[in-house]
């Protein structure tokens, strides 16, 4: 069996992570020894809570608000971020929004803020966290696909464009930053139970396991591809077995 990973050298800013699979993620990091900073953007109370429970682990956390689509919003939260924790290594791109749309009623607004929100957002946090990693050189960047980047999904075109754009983004970083030891991967769930599926616990039907995915279990696929030196540009899947859909 594999040695618990341990991160206590490390900082961690998660985006979105006030709840769902953020706080999942999170709350894993944290547990691995990582000083965590926890991205909101609303939520300030949900965001708090996930610090208590980092805290209350013994472990290190800060919230931070910020709308990760505005460039100096992200400026501002890493260097807040820096002060408070040290310097970003380790960068989880979770922030986004499903807005579901079919084709007719997709409007021009709707699509650019689905872009900004789920892909700008994953752009401009890795570049504002980047001298820091190539300072250390070592960096682990994380960005959360979705199945939907490959196949139809329920959302939307919108929806489905951000994450194949944020997979495309993320082997064109990983190819030109591996030399300077880091790496840049995707994990891309599909159907996990969190607010966002609005409890549509009747999509399980689909998945050959039998169930929904857990945000916990997304989490651990984080935590996987954050100890793996060797492993970059990759997409790691989570659909207990379905086709994409």
């Amino acid at each position: 069996m594999a040695a618990r990973q341990d991160l206590s050298a490390h900082v961690a800013l998660v985006t979105g992570a006030s709840r769902g699979i953020g706080a999942a993620v999170a709350l894993a990091l944290a547990e691995a020894g990582a000083a965590v900073a926890v991205n909101y953007r609303e939520r300030a109370e949900a965001a708090e809570a996930v610090v208590a429970r980092v805290k209350a682990g013994g472990g290190r956390a800060t919230a931070v608000a910020a709308d990760v689509s505005q460039a100096a919003a992200v400026a501002a939260m890493v260097e807040q971020v820096a002060s408070a924790l040290g310097p970003i290594d380790i960068l989880v791109n979770n922030a986004g929004v499903a807005i579901v749309r079919g084709v007719d009623d997709l409007t021009e607004d709707d699509f650019d803020r689905t872009i900004a929100v789920n892909l700008k957002s994953a752009f401009l946090c890795t570049q504002a966290v980047l001298p820091m990693m190539r300072a250390r050189q070592w960096g682990r960047i994380v960005n959360i696909s979705s199945g939907a980047a490959r196949g139809a999904g329920a959302i939307g075109v919108h929806y489905n464009a951000s994450k194949a754009g944020m997979e495309g983004l993320t082997r064109g970083y990983a190819a030109r930053l591996v030399k300077e030891g880091i790496t840049v991967n995707a994990v891309a769930p599909s159907l996990i139970a969190t607010d966002m599926m609005g409890g549509r616990t009747d999509l399980a039907r689909n998945i050959p396991l039998g169930r929904m995915g857990q945000a916990e279990e997304v989490a651990q696929a984080v935590a996987m591809v954050l100890g793996n030196d060797y492993m970059t540009g990759q997409t790691i899947v989570l659909n207990g077995g379905m086709a994409f859909i």
